[in-house]
């Protein structure tokens, strides 16, 4: 009988059923044979509700949509042209800079690409880079900013992580302190790379222009403020993370409904809909997989796989290793959102058993999720660029093939140097 149903719910599972069912399936499955009762579902439910920090997550992405509505790319693209426009290799800098910041606070990969890489693609070919290259740089700069804060996967994370009452615990403010030096990293070296590889080509560079820069720092005057504000009140501890999304929600809301006028009164609860129902789907997903959670906990599945594990990897290296490539191929596979209420509840606890501090496990995890974003053959990224910029999709592959071997290298060094991540952490 229990074969029957198991077998019953892989079928759900690959003829697409939504991913909560699945999860709930297993869950109700596994308590019932357990003798648990089904009860403790609806109380991890509850318990998930009754989170303060989860507050964050409505607020932050409801400001996301709001931002991603706006013109604040066209804006973000010329303020950082301006600024940085004129170095050697600038305009790639302003791409990874621009894109960083926008999903991070859009928490959005495919939106980064719509947007920003709409924008920065025709500019670069026009500067003098190649297609091939512009159209690799535009598509690994859809999923840079993951590790920086207000990123909606690092707070998602966090939720899941604190949820499993671990030993050596950590706030969200420690998180997103940890992701800063890595994406830095990460940026620095695709810079060094571009820079590399556009050695001898024609590159145009900008110019600096004093009348330019005040137009458009007056033009992004309103929004300029916001990551100051929000980003310095988190770190500084001044807000907790839940008071932050409200402040940068409500900021949002003014300026660009407000102020700048780009979001008609009319189109408000169009936004707050569509941004409420992305939310209501990772919430009801996370509610049922951590009740699934439990399950795993009392029948003992984290001990059982980390002593099956165990048997054929016995140090730290080799189970980091292993990580990553299980990450990397998860990452081209699910989205962000699914891959952290499935795969956290099975690696936080075995990582620690390796050794592996949550806060640098959860960096590592981010890490190989952005780079999963377009990794071939199926990153989401892959076929929203594709699909954008009327390319093929074998074309993609080649173009982002270079940039991804860039961030590979970085993510051995952030994997296998922890203090990359912890540095500023007292852990």
């Amino acid at each position: 009988m229990g074969a029957l149903i198991s077998l019953m719910i892989f079928m759900l599972a690959i003829t697409g059923a939504p991913l909560f069912v699945v999860i709930l399936a297993a869950a109700m499955t596994g308590f019932y044979y357990a003798g648990i009762p089904l009860t403790v579902i609806t109380v991890e439910i509850y318990r998930l509700v009754d989170t303060p920090l989860l507050l964050a997550l409505p607020l932050f992405t409801f400001a996301g949509y709001i931002l991603a509505e706006s013109k604040l790319s066209s804006r973000l693209v010329r303020l950082t042209q301006v600024f940085l426009g004129w170095m050697p290799g600038g305009l790639s800098v302003v791409a990874f800079i621009t894109c960083a910041f926008f999903t991070a606070f859009t928490g959005a990969s495919g939106v980064t690409i719509v947007a920003v890489g709409a924008l920065l693609f025709p500019a670069l070919v026009q500067a003098g880079y190649t297609e091939k290259f512009s159209l690799g740089l535009v598509t690994t700069s859809g999923s840079l900013g993951l590790l920086l804060a207000p990123s909606l996967p690092l707070i998602l994370y966090g939720v899941i992580v604190q949820q499993m009452n671990l030993p050596n615990p950590f706030t969200i403010q420690e998180l997103f302190i940890a992701g800063i030096l890595p994406a830095l990293l990460m940026i620095v070296l695709l810079t060094l790379y571009s820079l590399w590889s556009n050695r001898g080509q024609p590159i145009e560079t900008g110019k600096y222009s004093h009348e330019e820069a005040k137009s458009a720092l007056r033009a992004m005057r309103w929004e300029i403020p916001l990551p100051f504000i929000v980003l310095g009140g988190i770190y500084s501890g001044f807000f907790a993370v839940s008071e932050a999304a409200a402040v940068t929600a409500f900021y949002v809301l003014i300026v660009e409904v407000v102020i700048h006028r780009e979001i008609k009164y009319a189109d408000l609860p169009r936004v707050v809909r569509e941004s409420m129902v992305m939310v209501g789907s990772i919430l009801l997903i996370l509610g049922v997989s951590l009740a699934f959670t439990n399950y795993l906990i009392d029948a003992e599945i984290p001990q059982l796989l980390f002593e099956w594990i165990q048997k054929y990897v016995s140090s730290k290296i080799t189970f980091l290793i292993l990580l990553n490539l299980v990450l990397l191929a998860l990452g081209a596979i699910l989205d962000i959102f699914s891959a952290l209420v499935i795969m956290i509840p099975l690696i936080v606890p075995m990582a620690l058993r390796f050794g592996v501090d949550p806060v640098h496990l959860g960096i590592i995890f981010l890490a190989n999720m952005q780079i999963g974003y377009f990794t071939p053959p199926i990153g989401m990224n892959l076929f929203i660029a594709s699909y954008r910029f009327k390319r093929p999709i074998m074309e993609l592959y080649q173009a982002t093939i270079p940039f991804m071997l860039v961030l590979l290298v970085a993510l051995l060094i952030i994997t296998y140097v922890p203090e990359v991540s912890l540095i500023f952490l007292d852990r």
